[in-house]
């Protein structure tokens, strides 16, 4: 059917603000590194992917073993995602590792949390490094313990230089309370009411600069985004497995890639 000529249309209506693949500067260009046998062609593949790794404390469970168990399960299951995901070519991961809401678990379960992410970056920091892998914290920073602070920072600046695939980490992260510093940045800039739009607020976020989730995929059998990247996964593919966290493994992995690049993705036209 032909457009109206007289038919006014909105200058910012979506889906400008909802490019698939907008230019980012922390952005690495897809590749397979050599000698590795491609799953997808490259722009078949998301740009960006990100996951609520949901489980380990189930998967603990049903073992007979502690919740930090469970959680030090799931952190070895991200260091074989972060290898698989560089082979695969996948440019941007973002995972959610501990929400805001976290913070009402037990302070033994809390604790212990700090305790794994410090000493994964304190141990990995150097085969990221060789990975190509660069790291971004998503979420409060000065909210987290000192020594927390300072391994996460150690981290940011060693892998700075990293070129083959961005890490996001969703750490002491919430998407209401992400938009709630959006707009307060917004605010503390002065921007007149006239010239916030979508673009103004994306560019505010933790996100800035990187392309919103192509794919988000959750672990564990749930179908919630439970407050994880809520502006950002607007048009993304959601994705769900049963497989607990811990048992997330390549061909899970490869499995939703393969789901992904099945859909037809239309953003509304």
């Amino acid at each position: 059917m032909a457009r109206s000529a007289h038919l006014a249309r909105p200058t910012d209506a979506p889906p400008a603000a909802h490019d698939p693949s907008p230019d980012g500067d922390a952005v690495a260009t897809p590749s397979v590194p050599i000698g590795e046998v491609p799953l997808l062609p490259l722009d078949e593949l998301p740009r960006h992917v990100a996951i609520i790794m949901d489980g380990n404390r189930r998967w603990a469970k049903l073992r007979g073993q502690s919740e930090l168990d469970g959680h030090a399960a799931g952190v070895e299951a991200i260091r074989e995602l972060l290898r698989h995901a560089v082979r695969r070519g996948v440019p941007v991961l973002t995972l959610y590792a501990f929400s805001r809401e976290n913070w009402a678990r037990s302070d033994e379960e809390v604790t212990g949390l700090f305790g794994l992410l410090e000493a994964a970056i304190r141990s990995e920091t150097a085969e990221l490094q060789a990975q190509g892998v660069r790291i971004r914290l998503l979420g409060r920073l000065d909210e987290l313990p000192p020594a927390t602070r300072a391994s996460i920072g150690e981290a940011l600046d060693a892998t700075a230089d990293g070129d083959r695939l961005q890490l996001n980490i969703a750490f002491n992260y919430a998407g209401r309370t992400e938009l709630v510093d959006a707009f307060r940045r917004l605010v503390a800039k002065g921007l007149p009411a006239d010239e916030i739009d979508e673009g103004a607020i994306s560019a505010a976020l933790y996100t800035a600069g990187l392309p919103d989730p192509d794919l988000v995929i959750r672990t564990g059998g749930e179908q919630r985004l439970s407050n994880f990247l809520i502006w950002q996964s607007a048009y993304a593919e959601f994705y769900t497995c049963d497989a607990l966290w811990p048992d997330f493994g390549p061909d899970a992995f490869d499995a939703a890639l393969l789901e992904f690049a099945s859909r037809h993705r239309r953003f509304g036209r």
